[in-house]
Parts: C-alpha cells; structure tokens; sequence
C-alpha cells in the first residue's frame, strides 16, 4: 500500500493582485507557512507561461526551483478553464468566452481551437515538469438537456458525446505521448458528472488509458451519489484527489437543484473542511486500501468561511487524515513457519 502524499492545496481560489497572493513566489512561501508541502497550479498567465512550459525545460526547471526553495512542489497543472472551452453549447457562448484569450472570444470556433492547443501545452509542460497527471474539465455539449422534459430528440445525447469523444481523442493522445494522465473533474455543468456519463464518453474514447478522474467527493453530496461506492468501481481511475466537503440539506421547498438560489441559501453547498458532511475517515481510508498514488489536494469553496482560515484549518485537516500505511500485517506475531511441508502436514495431506 501506499501513503497518499499531502497536505497540498489547488491555488486557483486564492489567486488575487496583492501580496501574498500574486506571485508564485509568494503563494509558495504562504502555503509552506500553513504546512503544505505541494500546490496544484491553475495555467493562469500570472503564474505559468503554458506555451513556454510546453517548449522550454529551463523555464520549468525554473518554475520547481522558485517553489523547491519553500519546500514546495508542484503536484499538478490543470486546465480546468480551457478544457471547458474545449465543448461549449452555444447557450453559454457569452458566460464562457472569458476564459478565453481576448483575441478569440466571439468566435466559437476560434476559441475551441485556442483550448485545444492549450490542452496540447499543458502535456508537453506535465511532461517537462515530471508530473504524472492533469486536472481538467470535459467541457459540454449535452448538459442543457440534463433533465428529459422536453422530450429530446432520438439520440441528442448520443450524439453530443459522439462528438466530446472526438474532440478529447486527439487530446489524450498527446497526453499519452506525453506520459501524463487526463483527470477529468466529474462535475456538475460538464458532460462528465457522474459515473456514467464517465463511462459513456470512455466509450467514445475507446477506454483510452489517459481517460482518467480527478475525485471531488463533494460535487457527489450535492448530486447525492454514493462517493464511497464510488471509489470502488473508479479506483484504478483516480488520479487527483481534490479534498473539499460539502453539506446537503433538503427543505420543503428546496432540493438538489437549489431552486436557482445563490449558495449560501442552496439545500446543497460546499463548506471549508470539518464543516460539512463529508465522511472523510472512510475516503482516506478506501484511497490507502486502493494504493492511491497522488496528492491530497485542499480546493478550498465555501460560503461562509473566510479562505485564509479555510487554508489553514485545511492543512492540518489533511494531514491528520492522511493514513501513514502499515509494512506488515498486524498478525504476523501469529504466523508459523512456511513452506509446502508445513501446509501439507496442516491440510493432513502427508
């Protein structure tokens, strides 16, 4: 078995224009002062350069050495924003063309070949930056069609992952070159949100051995699937594990759809660490038994806590969860000798 490495925390939600948030310098030293010993970085311009990553090793030996000098090391790229891009239906045009680069919004077409080819940089800088696996999005086609009423035409949804499968192909591929894992986030608003629209776009994708998962246990309490369950039939597909909790509280008036109100009023929410209903003992444990190899990852979303107390908390939440692994079997003490002779003699076969 292996001990999950952490704590280390994903810096997209701290991010900010002044200090100590502005800089990878500073955000390397802040996160080793809470006791993080990793941070997963969003490819935002103010802290990676992803096309010179992608074609520069220097810049990268550059990148680990200003954080190696906190104690710090970079667990993971993601590309959450621009995977999104990759498959965008034309009712959210306007909400998702400020991911892009400024020089391809209002232009669809434009815009999806700008993902793409960032999505081709983020594997050659994993590469470069020796790291094994990617967060990211799926983007969606389908999800405005989530619920059946009106009834959709034959085959709408089979189509529209026909299409997310031939878009992300050429994607994993260069992934696989690359040596890096895909870790789709499984996620409300995209495609992939649950386990098996997972495994209809890996269908699409002919089980591509990069088609990996990015586990949230949150997004599961808000859909009310069974996160535990979960782990046990994608185990040998989890590549991150981002660590966030959550609560869902039914009303009479509210359910897993949060009745379109903001998230502080929703039946469904995401709360710092501690705070919400996560089971986080029996994750950390299942994640031991099944040799997770990455990181335990803070995402710190919460509507109530501020973010500096939800980072700190988080820390030393991570790491008293994380389950140092045993060598040995605690019954060892007990064994007998081994050996064929011993067993035939005990199975009375001699």
């Amino acid at each position: 078995m292996k001990t999950i490495k952490g704590p280390a925390i994903f810096l997209a939600q701290f991010l900010g224009d002044t200090a100590p948030f502005d800089t990878l310098d500073s955000l390397g030293r802040w996160a080793a002062g809470l006791g993080y010993k990793g941070v997963q970085l969003p490819t935002d311009p103010r802290l990676v350069d992803l096309q010179k990553a992608a074609e520069s090793q220097t810049y990268c030996d550059e990148l680990k050495g200003t954080l190696a000098q906190h104690g710090v090391e970079i667990t993971e790229l993601s590309t959450h924003l621009q995977g999104q891009l990759v498959a965008v239906h034309p009712a959210y045009d306007d909400a998702f063309d400020a991911f892009a680069a400024p020089e391809v919004r209002g232009n669809p077409a434009a815009r999806q070949a700008w993902a793409v080819q960032q999505l081709m940089y983020a594997a050659k800088a994993s590469e470069r930056l020796g790291l094994t696996a990617h967060a990211t999005f799926s983007g969606a086609l389908a999800w405005p069609y989530l619920y059946s009423w009106p009834p959709r035409p034959p085959r709408l949804i089979e189509d529209a992952f026909d299409e997310l499968g031939r878009r992300w192909l050429p994607i994993l591929n260069a992934f696989d070159d690359a040596g890096v894992d895909v870790a789709y986030e499984i996620h409300p608003g995209e495609d992939l949100h649950d386990g098996v629209t997972y495994e209809m776009f890996l269908e699409r994708v002919g089980h591509h051995p990069r088609a990996c998962l990015l586990y949230d246990p949150s997004h599961f309490v808000l859909q009310q699937l069974d996160y535990l369950a979960y782990i046990d039939h994608y185990h040998s597909r989890i590549k991150i594990f981002h660590v966030k909790d959550a609560e869902f509280n039914p009303t009479g008036k509210q359910g897993v759809y949060g009745g379109f109100q903001s998230w502080i009023n929703r039946a469904g929410r995401f709360r710092s660490l501690g705070d919400g209903q996560v089971d986080f003992k029996a994750i950390f444990s299942k994640m031991a038994q099944y040799d997770f190899p990455g990181w335990a990852v803070l995402e710190w979303e919460c509507c109530i806590k501020h973010p500096e107390d939800g980072a700190r908390e988080g820390a030393v939440f991570i790491a008293d969860h994380i389950i140092r692994v045993a060598d040995r079997a605690f019954d060892d003490f007990a064994a007998g000798d081994a050996g064929n002779s011993v067993n035939r003699k005990i199975l009375g076969l001699d």
